[in-house]
């Protein structure tokens, strides 16, 4: 046995153990950090090959390792913005430079330029769904992704194109003849009106005229409160209903199923009327009508899918913004990076890009944060070992090196 290799080998255990008290040091300290991820020291041998005759000590190594899996409470907040990730998924998130990495710290607030940016100034990534876009989501990198603007979503003005319309038409109503006349029409059996948006957002009224000049047999006109004739290719579009057992009161095969109107100033306008009805009941008249006047931000919604929603102080809600989740084959050896953000490499596989609700990467939750996975009480005991482990291995490396003395001083 070497007196050198005992010495050696209780400077490789104090190394371990200083190692390990660093780790712990390192969890203590971030036991309120949102989003963290404990880290480990795991201990392995180094044996050395020895005679039958003699022993050699060999040394202790040690491996840091991440419990990037193992997920934290969730603490719940007032803020809309604050995002947690309930399954396997982590947030996408860029640099000032323009990097990207994962991670699930997701206390996420507006910047000065309207950016959703975490504690550690990252920006958080999605894919822009604005005016009904589908997400070009890139399953094996992050193509596509912009950073989450809340400053784009407000005074955006966005043209009426369509109107869905739910009616019913009254077949107790008195026919005209001659049902329409120059407009606005004199003899009408009901009115509307529904608004609309031009190109600028300027709200425009169109009152919609429905006269029976038959039976089963109605006559639409769209007008401005002007009394400017809207209609293409107008003027009057003919409905007629299927009233036999077969169609119940629906529009007849033959009929009209939508008329087209020329928003002044806006773009082609289409009202669908295919789910209108003529059956023994009065007259009724529910339309959606798409398109917006521009308006500041109120507030942001995001829901379990991670669409960010603004919501217009006009009371618009502008669906704008899809989150990105993303994930990798093994999550536990993620690089981690200062920011509590992680990067791939080749143990952890590359990342696969996907939308909340795909492939276990799990539900959004706004309103909640992921805390740390710390356990504080562990840790302190963790500590406490790592000192005691310390203590014991200076005490062979003093011990070796009394042995030595002794050797030394046999020469005297």
């Amino acid at each position: 046995m070497s007196l050198y290799g005992v010495m050696r080998t209780g400077v490789s255990g104090m190394n371990a153990q200083s190692n390990k008290l660093s780790t712990v040091s390192d969890n203590i300290a971030n036991v309120n950090t949102v989003g963290y991820k404990r880290a480990s020291t795991e201990f392995s041998s180094l044996i050395l090959k020895s005679g039958s005759g003699n022993y050699d000590s060999g040394a202790v190594e040690t491996t840091v390792r991440y419990a990037i899996t193992d997920r934290g409470n969730l603490q719940f907040t007032t803020s809309a913005t604050d995002l947690a990730v309930q399954g396997n998924g982590f947030f996408v998130v860029q640099d000032a430079n323009g990097n990207n990495f994962l991670t699930r710290a997701g206390s996420f607030v507006p910047d000065s330029t309207g950016n959703l940016v975490n504690t550690a100034g990252f920006q958080l990534m999605g894919y822009n769904i604005q005016n009904g876009a589908t997400p070009n989501v890139a399953a094996n990198g992050f193509a596509g992704l912009q950073v989450i603007n809340v400053n784009k979503m407000a005074l955006q003005a966005s043209p009426s194109t369509k109107a869905t319309v739910a009616a019913n038409l009254d077949p107790s109503a008195t026919a005209f003849s001659p049902a329409v006349v120059a407009g606005p029409p004199a003899n009408y059996t009901s009115k509307t009106s529904m608004v609309t948006y031009d190109n600028i957002g300027n709200a425009v009224t169109l009152d919609v005229y429905a006269a029976k000049n038959g039976a089963n047999t109605w006559d639409i006109e769209v007008y401005d409160p002007a009394g400017n004739q809207l209609t293409t290719p107008g003027p009057t579009t003919t409905f007629t209903f299927d009233v036999t057992a077969a169609g119940k009161g629906a529009l007849a095969a033959a009929s009209p199923k939508s008329l087209s109107v020329n928003i002044p100033g806006g773009s082609a306008f289409t009202i669908d009327l295919s789910a209108m009805t003529q059956v023994a009941s009065s007259f009724d008249f529910k339309a959606t009508v798409d398109g917006n006047a521009p308006s500041a931000v109120d507030k942001v919604n995001i829901d379990s899918k991670g669409v960010v929603t603004a919501v217009l102080k006009n009371g618009t809600q502008l669906p704008s913004f899809q989150v990105a989740l993303a994930t990798v084959p093994s999550p536990d050896h993620l690089t981690p990076e200062v920011g509590n953000v992680y990067s791939p490499n080749l143990d952890s596989g590359n990342v696969q890009v996907g939308l909340a609700g795909q492939g276990g990467l799990g539900a959004i939750q706004s309103g909640a944060l992921e805390d740390s996975n710390v356990d504080l009480a562990n840790e302190l005991t963790s500590m406490i070992e790592a000192q005691r482990g310390f203590t014991a291995n200076s005490k062979s490396f003093q011990t070796g090196a009394d042995l030595l003395d002794v050797v030394v001083n046999l020469k005297r």
